[in-house]
């Protein structure tokens, strides 16, 4: 593996912008995820990156405000020496207006990493933009959550990391409809209609991930049948979305308590889909799990 093959991204921005849920969003496709690291400690930790391409594939680094002016310049001339040595880096620079910002540290109630006996809230903020402003200035991309939510601001994320590569996003999610459906989905597919292992006392506590609720699902033709029938329609469609320039696509597969069914189908839909296409997600969100083809 070359150095041309490792990827580093810098990720900052302003507090309360959404940092954290970018860097939660990098680690969901496989980035190593190192947040508030010190500016200054940045030198020491190339060598570790060069000297372990395969631990360190993929990089993801959260740099905030509690750097000092000359850390963050360090963290500049970082990725310049990053990209002499031929790896792959990228700056991230997340940020929200400053209503918006003051709002959030209001709800939870947090306090901003700026703040003193002599700052308050508007005052940190404004200061904190102000010394963020060469990273804002360098970066490759800036994404404003003013007017995002969580799962937005995660896609403008991944579209931000697919752009410096090849593929397309897929996403297979399983989910409960008793708990309501996701707001973000492409495709959406219902398999309450089929037999259900939780009325098996013996399966009840296991997933459609255990090979007991599998074996006992196939031995159903309308599982198979529905799996297959899905297969085929996401294979016939799946090249258009591509060809369109679309970079993320969600597909969701919902039973009652998204526990047996819809997780067997999304995981059987995500193996077949990933020998055709390179980025496919699997998440369980009533399991609270994230994994790949």
């Amino acid at each position: 593996m070359g150095a041309q093959d490792q990827s580093v991204i810098i990720v900052s921005g302003m507090s309360g912008g959404g940092k954290s849920t970018a860097l939660n969003a990098l680690e969901d496709l496989g980035y190593y995820c190192i947040d508030n690291l010190p500016g200054a400690m940045l030198p020491y930790f190339e060598p570790q990156i060069e000297a372990n391409p395969k631990l360190y594939k993929k990089v993801a680094l959260g740099i905030d405000a509690r750097s000092h002016e000359s850390s963050l310049q360090v963290v500049l001339d970082w990725m310049t020496s990053l990209r002499a040595n031929g790896l792959n880096c990228k700056l991230l620079f997340v940020t929200a207006e400053k209503p918006v910002l003051i709002k959030r540290f209001s709800e939870t109630r947090r306090r901003h990493p700026l703040t003193g006996s002599d700052k308050v809230l508007p005052e940190a903020i404004e200061n904190e933009r102000k010394l963020l402003e060469p990273l804002r200035d360098q970066a490759d991309q800036v994404i404003d959550s003013s007017d995002t939510n969580i799962h937005q601001l995660r896609r403008q994320v991944w579209n931000f990391v697919d752009r410096r590569s090849s593929g397309m996003t897929i996403v297979l999610q399983s989910f409960a409809f008793k708990k309501g459906v996701p707001q973000d989905l492409d495709f959406m597919f219902d398999a309450r209609i089929l037999p259900n292992p939780f009325w098996q006392e013996e399966l009840r506590s296991l997933t459609g991930r255990d090979q007991e609720v599998i074996s006992w699902l196939e031995k159903e033709t309308g599982v198979l049948k529905m799996k297959q029938d899905i297969g085929q329609f996401m294979e016939t469609w799946l090249p258009a979305f591509q060809d369109a320039q679309r970079s993320y696509v969600t597909i969701g597969v919902g039973c009652t308590g998204g526990r047996h069914r819809s997780v067997y189908l999304a995981e059987k839909l995500a193996a077949a889909i990933g020998g055709k296409h390179a980025n496919v997600l699997v998440h369980h969100r009533e399991q609270g799990s994230w994994g790949d083809s």
